[in-house]
């Protein structure tokens, strides 16, 4: 889960719904002063959601590009049914083709850049690989996720949550055992605004349930599908953070050098460099969208 730096949306941006062929989305819109020089789309991982972006609304925006940020199907403001069905990968890439066809179709819209954090890598990936050429994407960036399941350690803990949903338990009380463990190994100076907190907490609500569980099944169990990305002709960055958890960097290392494709290391950041060290974060991606022709 990201810890967000602030909640306070920059004067650029707004919250907006996004009405597609797959139904609304909640989203996140940043627009430039001028003609857009693309369209960044940014898709957040497991138990986040559009506000995980935040940070880089205002820096992408001021440089030219039109920025977007969604919640996915089962996910804080979109929300979703109690079909497992509807959160297996295959949906979740077809509504991310959506979201993209509905940005790629707006007036002065460029290029689109696909961005996936952690699970939505998982989600980019497989909306890359079931689609057929011409792509709708001008490039993708592999932000802090993996080739397949989670490491060790953090597989373990999203196992944990997955028998908690299954067997009954809800939401609130699942919180509430997450705080008492987290708090046991956190440093207090370390915490995040109260104002922070709060919504944490009501995004956590939020969730539907069965989506938890879907997105967690593939988080421990996901096929690595490496080969396959590297085989589509798409200019691709990845990004991980110095201190990632979920996946060890050097695992993320490998999987850059298996796709061929560059590996950036933002210093100082965990597991969601995009909260953690926004303004790094930015430039190494507006140094790569201007490398593939965007100005």
């Amino acid at each position: 889960m990201s810890t967000l730096p602030f909640l306070a949306l920059p004067p650029c941006a707004a919250a907006v719904r996004l009405a597609t062929t797959r139904g609304e989305f909640a989203a996140l819109r940043a627009e430039p002063a001028g003609v857009p020089r693309g369209t960044a789309l940014l898709v957040p991982g497991f138990t986040g959601s559009k506000e995980d972006f935040i940070a880089l609304l205002e820096p992408l925006s001021l440089a030219g590009f039109r920025v977007v940020a969604y919640d996915q199907r089962g996910q804080y403001e979109t929300g979703g049914g109690a079909d497992p069905a509807g959160y297996a990968l295959p949906e979740l890439g077809l509504d991310l083709r959506a979201v993209t066809e509905l940005l790629a179709a707006e007036p002065a819209a460029g290029p689109v850049h696909l961005l996936g954090h952690s699970f939505g890598g998982f989600v980019s990936r497989e909306a890359v690989l079931s689609g057929s050429a011409p792509l709708p994407w001008a490039s993708l960036v592999l932000l802090s996720t993996g080739p397949g399941p989670l490491d060790p350690p953090e597989a373990a803990r999203t196992k944990l949550l997955m028998d908690a949903l299954l067997g009954g338990m809800d939401l609130e009380t699942i919180w509430q055992v997450k705080e008492e463990m987290d708090g046991d190994q956190s440093d207090a100076a370390l915490s995040p605004a109260p104002e922070v907190t709060d919504f944490l907490h009501r995004r956590w609500l939020a969730n539907v349930p069965q989506a938890l569980v879907a997105m967690g099944e593939r988080l421990v169990g996901q096929e690595d599908r490496t080969e396959e990305l590297a085989a589509v002709a798409l200019p691709k960055l990845y990004v991980s953070g110095s201190e990632d958890y979920a996946w060890p960097v050097e695992e993320q290392a490998r999987t850059a050098a298996r796709l061929g494709v560059p590996h950036v290391v933002v210093d100082g950041a965990g597991h969601s460099p995009n909260a953690e060290r926004p303004a790094r974060t930015a430039a190494v991606l507006l140094d790569f969208w201007s490398s593939v022709g965007t100005g």
